[in-house]
């Protein structure tokens, strides 16, 4: 599956069209991802479950609907722990090219982006205490897009580095002033 984008580049007080393509991106994220993503899942599950069976033991007659969802929430998270990061990463993708910035990502809504190099206004690298403990990082490029910032999760942090500073000198070095 492809889809054409057209753009323009100004350059050299011309204006110039490029094409590129939609498609899925090249590079495959640190399967490292795969356990930062189920740790972060696992404390949403163990909250929503630990608050569920807090009310269903301690109340002298809860709602059997409260039992009945802790019920379906001790099977789902599993579930849920053992599929959603295995999906993730098969479909979590980027690429970086000369000309654009390309990505894939999500599980159930999956989002796929193209940022021309000549739209990329900054580049910023970030790490939350659990990416840090899994050794990865996240790259937030800044395009001049009202579709926001394209978001590539789960590099692995080396990488991750190594990738800013390339996006940095490719777009110091694309004419245009980014908007």
């Amino acid at each position: 599956m492809s889809w054409a984008v057209r753009t323009e580049v100004v350059q050299g007080g011309g204006v110039t069209e490029e094409t590129l393509s939609l498609r899925p991106p090249a590079n495959r994220v640190s399967r490292r991802a795969i356990g930062y993503w189920t740790v972060w899942a696992a404390v949403g599950w163990v909250i929503f479950v630990a608050a569920q069976a807090v009310f269903v033991f301690t109340s002298d007659d809860p709602p059997t609907w409260l039992t009945v969802t802790l019920t379906i929430s001790c099977v789902l998270a599993p579930l849920h722990l053992l599929v959603m990061p295995q999906w993730r990463y098969r479909i979590h993708r980027w690429e970086v090219t000369g000309e654009a910035v390309y990505t894939q990502e999500g599980w159930l809504k999956q989002d796929w982006r193209i940022a021309p190099i000549s739209r990329i206004q900054t580049v910023d690298i970030e790490r939350d205490p659990v990416e840090q403990l899994f050794r990865l990082a996240k790259i937030t490029v800044t395009t001049a897009s009202a579709a926001g910032p394209v978001k590539i999760s789960g590099l692995d942090h080396a990488q991750a580095l190594a990738l800013v500073a390339e996006l940095t000198r490719t777009t110091q070095a694309t004419p245009g002033d980014a908007t």
